[in-house]
């Protein structure tokens, strides 16, 4: 199992746009094979910085994701409004595996 970390930089006088973007990928990712953990936009401190993050198998699975994603109707359009609304100004994935004890499985003193 890996994780996906996504770092977006955004246009902060496009935030909305952002919540939308965020809000259609709630619904897309699951759909085509990913876990979400969820999408984060800016609240408090820096207004440029947002966040996407789920998991999935391994990257072989991504790809098969990927592939799903750039065929479902919502994940098309999604990648359509991004494009043409030009809110987000990078986007930087980065993949990750969990190599501490999972926090439900601590020992507490």
């Amino acid at each position: 199992m890996i994780t996906c970390f996504i770092r977006y930089h955004i246009d902060p006088t496009r935030r909305d746009a952002f919540v939308r973007y965020a809000r259609n990928w709630g619904r897309a990712i699951p759909r085509c094979g990913a876990d979400l953990i969820g999408y984060y936009a800016p609240h408090e401190g820096s207004s440029t910085l947002a966040y996407g993050v789920y998991t999935i198998d391994g990257l072989a699975a991504y790809e098969a994701y990927r592939a799903r994603l750039a065929e479902d109707p919502l994940g098309r359009e999604n990648y359509r409004f991004a494009q043409e609304e030009k809110f987000l100004l990078r986007e930087d994935r980065t993949f990750l595996k969990l190599v501490s004890t999972p926090h439900a499985e601590r020992e507490r003193p």
